[in-house]
């Protein structure tokens, strides 16, 4: 077993790192308290090839492998959650989906322009009823011959409003349940499409995440994803690459924690010394650090598995299950290192906390993620 990087993975991870410094930090704060879009952050990652990372160049992307995808998403999201998941959304659930099962049509129109960050997009499939139980969805896409009509509403849906092209999830045919399930490609502005206001969030309160609704929406036949019936099939394949990504912005949001929670125990003075020389918090950092390194682990081996075109459902979802859980575990630890400053803003850590939470929820609840793993393990 080699963990080593190659220099070019060093350079893509040193490259996230000095934009999360530079450009993320400043006004990190200031944007979690407005819940202001990253815009102009974005449109900096887009030009520096962040947005497409694992798509081919001749659609406009990197073409990088999911390890650095995943160096990159850990060294953003030790900064600002809230711009990589957009990262992570443009990435994961849009333009590998796209490059995957898309078309060349559909890859010429939209996924160049995706990959490059011209545009953003979006992924649909949560509903009010239909979140973890993705089978279950109420939105429709009824077939009308060249075209299908759109009605339903989704929920929760990063890029909500600043995305220009949104994948969306819908049944054409009950009867069938999942094998009647569609993904179908809408571009904003469309007559009947509306954007909700934006969530008033606990975390990632520069993400906007939004309800959509669709009203009559008429979408043509070419902009259908794979066969009649592929769309859950679509979904799922994506998710599991999705969850890589959010293991790794777990990972980053752990990460984050501990470096601030080690900086600050070294100059805070507790009883004559540095509060890191006191067992109590010595033994609260030995046990972040490890718990970090363990969840590094496994989110580069889900990655690795990607890339060397293994099955990845299991490996991904261990990742994020047990990263998620680190990041939740660790944010809280870092706020209680810090004391009463770490219940203030200034300090970063409670919005991490707040951050780390949302990573045990979306892509597959953590609860979801034991289901996938229990089943494979039973399987085998």
């Amino acid at each position: 077993m080699d963990f080593s990087l190659t220099e070019e993975q060093k350079l893509i991870q040193q490259a996230a790192r000095d934009f999360a410094q530079t450009e993320l930090l400043p006004e990190v704060i200031e944007r979690d308290d407005a819940q202001r879009f990253p815009k102009e952050e974005v449109k900096k990652l887009g030009e520096l090839g962040f947005l497409g990372m694992m798509v081919d160049p001749k659609y406009g992307g990197s073409g990088l492998d999911t390890l650095s995808y995943v160096l990159a998403m850990e060294e953003l999201s030790k900064i600002d959650a809230s711009t990589s998941v957009v990262m992570s959304v443009n990435n994961s659930l849009v333009c590998w989906g796209l490059e995957a099962f898309g078309t060349e049509e559909q890859k010429e129109k939209y996924l160049t322009k995706i990959a490059t960050g011209e545009i953003l997009g979006a992924f649909c499939l949560s509903e009010p009823e239909a979140g973890s139980d993705a089978t279950s969805q109420k939105t429709t896409a009824i077939d009308k011959g060249d075209h299908y009509i759109l009605n339903g509403t989704k929920n929760w849906i990063t890029n909500g409003s600043s995305a220009s092209v949104y994948i969306v999830i819908a049944q054409t045919d009950k009867e069938k349940k999942h094998r009647g399930i569609n993904a179908l490609i809408v571009e904003k502005g469309v007559e009947g499409f509306e954007i909700g206001p934006k969530e008033n969030k606990l975390g990632i309160r520069g993400s906007d995440t939004h309800s959509l609704m669709f009203n009559d929406v008429k979408v043509p036949k070419e902009n259908r994803i794979g066969e009649d019936g592929f769309g859950f099939k679509f979904a799922m394949k994506t998710l599991a690459g999705g969850r890589i990504g959010i293991a790794a912005q777990a990972l980053g949001i752990a990460a984050g924690a501990y470096e601030m929670a080690l900086k600050y125990s070294k100059q805070r003075k507790a009883f004559g010394t540095e509060i890191c020389n006191h067992q109590a918090i010595a033994f609260k950092l030995a046990d972040m650090h490890t718990e970090i390194q363990a969840a590094r682990l496994l989110v580069y081996q889900a990655a690795m598995d990607k890339d060397n075109g293994k099955d990845y459902d299991l490996s991904g979802a261990m990742a994020k299950l047990y990263a998620s859980k680190v990041a939740m575990e660790t944010t809280v630890e870092a706020v209680q290192i810090h004391g009463g400053n770490g219940f203030v803003k200034d300090y970063h850590v409670e919005r991490l906390m707040r951050d780390a939470k949302i990573t045990q929820i979306y892509e597959g609840t953590s609860e979801i993620q034991k289901i996938v793993i229990s089943r494979s393990i039973l399987r085998d």
